[in-house]
């Protein structure tokens, strides 16, 4: 499946205690003018991938910050740092990009061939360097950027007795995806000198305003309107206990799962990407009993040769709808590997557009039609050697073991909005890392860590047995 990784879709993370109180950073030592001149300028359009995640960030009144904090090697020094944010900020296009409105707040990108920005130092005194680094993430993570008069990369070194040991690098999400990220990443390390590749934000822009993309997203729209006239309006039908604050999240961590998923996708031939969507919607429809189930996979899009190697926004949501009615989970995940090719096909489309058609389809009906429910798998499914070694009694021991190692714990409550519900699945070192962020007054958190627990419960059952007993739909 080629899925995204972005997690701040949903929010920033919950703030985790520190020692040093947001209100006690102490000012910055220095500011490090940091010059740079790149490739291209001009100002377009958002690209599609841009326009999916102002959406979100609008919606959840939040610039869902990406990045964090990282101890710097011994010997690294504030000039080194200087250098690596010149880099940035001169390779990738993404990184020199504001927006500009127009006097009815409509958005639009502005690239800059060339600027100035500052690398913050701060001296840690007798604090601890890693949780002064922490409490300046934290504080930037609750800071929204100014998207017309600030550059969308914030860098900071902590520095303790004159030494640089920490690094503090927060970005807006309209910078890049998680994907994105991990290519970004990995050209900093190795200094990649040679040109970028791929259709950057603003190239995108003008293909996606010319007939060949307009032609795309005309697909798409038909393929959505298809889906939104004929599937069941409600995903959710309204919680028995709605919460204030009323938006919620939790983390489920389940070595079970990890060991469940490969076991199921060599028996039916599949990935285990595929296997995990397909447990997911069958969790979910014997929480709601709603059938079929409509899940919007969120796709990274670097399938498409002009995209492949880009960092910047392309992951969009698409659509999937999937009849786990009277099936076993081997059927659902046939039907799973079959319907989210055109999921992946048709997840390139303007969202503006896409939200103006659920709208016009919703008045036409009479209904909402309901489709705020997201799954965003960013986990690598790394196998282990040992993961198809077991069989027979051995997996089944080594199965119920795992399952009781699974941790779930409640994460944060605010009023801020997120949506209906989105579920993301990391890898972690103690089992993959479900995440669920949901609105309370839509699905309950007993629901939802029965959502949880639902879809580990069924791997397990599904890896043990093929003919794993159905259970229909309510």
């Amino acid at each position: 499946m080629d899925t995204d990784d972005t997690g701040a879709r949903p929010g920033p993370a919950p703030a985790t205690p520190v020692a040093v109180p947001l209100s006690a950073i102490p000012p910055v030592t220095e500011r490090v003018p940091v010059d740079f001149t790149g490739e291209g300028a001009g100002v377009d359009e958002l690209s599609w991938g841009m326009w999916e995640i102002w959406h979100a960030m609008s919606g959840q009144n939040s610039s869902l910050p990406i990045g964090g904090r990282v101890p710097l090697p011994e010997g690294t020094t504030v000039a080194d740092v200087a250098e690596e944010l010149r880099y940035l900020m001169t390779r990738f296009p993404s990184m020199r990009t504001r927006l500009r409105f127009d006097a009815e707040g409509w958005p639009t990108q502005q690239l800059f061939g060339s600027g100035r920005t500052a690398l913050e130092v701060y001296d840690a005194g007798d604090a601890d360097p890693d949780q002064l680094a922490l409490a300046i993430e934290l504080r930037w993570r609750e800071t929204d950027f100014d998207y017309v008069d600030e550059w969308p990369v914030r860098m900071a070194v902590v520095r303790q007795d004159g030494l640089p040991s920490h690094l503090v690098t927060i970005m807006d999400h309209l910078v890049t995806d998680a994907l994105g990220a991990m290519m970004m990443l990995r050209e900093v390390k190795d200094r990649v000198t040679t040109p970028v590749t791929g259709m950057q934000q603003l190239e995108q822009a003008r293909w996606q305003n010319s007939p060949a993309g307009q032609r795309q997203n005309d697909k798409a729209l038909r393929h959505w309107e298809g889906i939104l006239r004929t599937i069941p309006a409600g995903r959710f039908a309204g919680s028995a206990d709605p919460r204030s604050p009323r938006h919620w999240s939790a983390d489920f961590r389940s070595p079970a799962l990890t060991a469940a998923l490969p076991v199921i996708a060599a028996r039916t031939g599949t990935d285990t990407p595929t296997v995990l969507l397909s447990l997911y919607a069958v969790a979910l429809n014997r929480i709601t009993g709603v059938n079929p189930v409509v899940v919007r996979p969120v796709v990274n899009n670097r399938f498409r040769p002009a995209l492949a190697d880009v960092v910047c926004m392309v992951a969009q949501a698409g659509i999937c709808v999937l009849d786990v009615a009277d099936a076993t989970v081997d059927q659902v995940v046939e039907r799973a590997r079959r319907g989210t090719m055109s999921a992946y096909k048709y997840a390139y489309f303007h969202p503006e557009h896409v939200r103006r058609l659920i709208a016009q389809v919703s008045r036409e009906r009479g209904e909402e039609v309901d489709v705020a429910c997201f799954f965003n798998d960013r986990s690598t499914h790394r196998k282990s050697p040992d993961d198809l070694a077991l069989s027979g009694d051995e997996l089944d021991e080594a199965l119920r073991k795992a399952q009781g190692d699974t941790v779930f714990r409640w994460t944060a409550q605010r009023e801020d909005p997120i949506e209906r519900l989105f579920v993301s699945v990391d890898d972690a070192p103690d089992g993959l890392l479900i995440e669920i962020h949901f609105d309370t007054h839509f699905f309950s958190p007993a629901d939802t860590e029965a959502l949880a627990r639902g879809m580990e419960a069924i791997a397990v059952e599904a890896a043990l047995d093929p003919a794993l007993p159905k259970e229909p739909s309510r």
